[in-house]
């Protein structure tokens, strides 16, 4: 062989050598997510954080992790709606903290993307989401046996799991209940050492209308406990959950007046009419129409006259669009006040109506 051929050849091997090295360089990796710790499933709530941690595959500089937590009211963004970005190391692994639910998700995402706080269902790839991984809570999970009761004609859904609204309060389905003539009785207890609470929501929405609800004397309310009438849309955080409210509390202050109505955010002050509820049979309504609602309280039924007036209050700022909200009755101990009630607490609901 010639030296001429033999250079020509181990000119041509290089070369061959080079391309296939440059064509492995240059096959991109498909961007994947994995956990490697999975919190244990429960049946969510914000009252306790756990490790999560992972690693990505095939991540771009500046993309990060969003996480999410799914309970039985949909997707949370995590740990926190105000830090829903979790960054990815150097070495490829990820890690933070997240709270309970039955599922968790990571997703891989562009710079530039916005997670929404809360989401019915998961978000798909696109649109700034490069990457899903979806996995069930480690362990068993037995969620409660779900209670619902018949109430003014409505079906309502028990809540039988923890919620942070005014404080983390624990909630029992026996402290609800229904008298022989009807009437709905919620009740604040401690039970095994604990104040246990009262919630009940309705199992649809109504929309628009004039939402009314006919309430026995709640005057002598205790000043750590807090009764609310009011709509809910646990997925609307993008219009304060559509949130409109009918107060009754001190707020853990014996000298507060005890009545409100809300359109929330309450940290708005335009936003909050505060009033004085007397003793007896109190109707609180509210007529929801666009762009405006009007609250109401009256003595005794809801065609009481002028005598019976309490307060009323037109509110045309601020006020949501309809949506999946569902009317939502809450008793609670407010974890705000500086000592628990003196005694257990109830609450009778003698109506709830509703008129489009």
């Amino acid at each position: 062989m010639t030296k001429r051929l033999r250079t020509a050849r181990v000119l041509a091997t290089s070369l061959s050598v080079y391309l296939f090295a440059s064509s492995c360089r240059s096959e991109p990796v498909a961007p994947s997510i994995e956990f490697t710790t999975v919190p244990q499933a429960n049946a969510g709530g914000p009252g306790v954080l756990s490790p999560v941690a992972g690693r990505v595959k095939g991540a771009r500089a500046n993309q990060r992790i969003v996480l999410f937590a799914r309970s039985d009211e949909g997707w949370w963004v995590q740990p926190f709606r105000s830090r829903p970005f979790t960054e990815i190391e150097r070495d490829s692994t990820w890690k933070s903290a997240i709270h309970l639910g039955q599922e968790y998700a990571a997703l891989l995402v562009d710079a530039d993307y916005r997670p929404p706080a809360t989401a019915e269902s998961l978000p798909e790839r696109g649109g700034g989401i490069v990457a899903v991984a979806r996995v069930g809570g480690s362990g068993k999970f037995v969620p409660p046996t779900p209670k619902t009761i018949t109430f003014s004609g409505y079906d309502w859904l028990v809540r039988q799991t923890q919620n942070d609204r005014h404080g983390m309060n624990d909630y029992d389905g026996r402290n609800v209940w229904l008298d022989s003539d009807g009437r709905l009785h919620l009740l604040l207890t401690e039970r095994d050492g604990r104040w246990t609470s009262a919630d009940i929501r309705l199992t649809r929405s109504l929309g628009y209308g004039t939402y009314s609800f006919d309430v026995r004397d709640t005057s002598q309310l205790d000043p750590s406990a807090a009764f609310s009438m009011y709509t809910f849309d646990p997925l609307g955080s993008d219009q304060n959950f559509r949130e409109l409210t009918v107060d009754v509390s001190r707020w853990g202050e014996p000298g507060n007046m005890n009545g409100q109505f809300v359109v929330q955010p309450e940290t708005v002050p335009a936003n909050v009419f505060r009033f004085a509820i007397p003793a007896g049979l109190v109707t609180y309504s509210f007529r929801w129409e666009p762009g405006r609602v009007s609250f109401k309280a009256v003595r005794g039924s809801a065609t009481a006259g002028d005598d019976g007036f309490v307060a009323e209050r037109l509110f045309t700022a601020r006020v949501p669009t309809a949506g999946a909200e569902r009317p939502q009755l809450t008793l609670l101990y407010d974890r705000s006040a500086a000592r628990p009630p003196s005694k257990t607490v109830e609450v009778v609901v003698e109506k709830f109506t509703f008129l489009p």
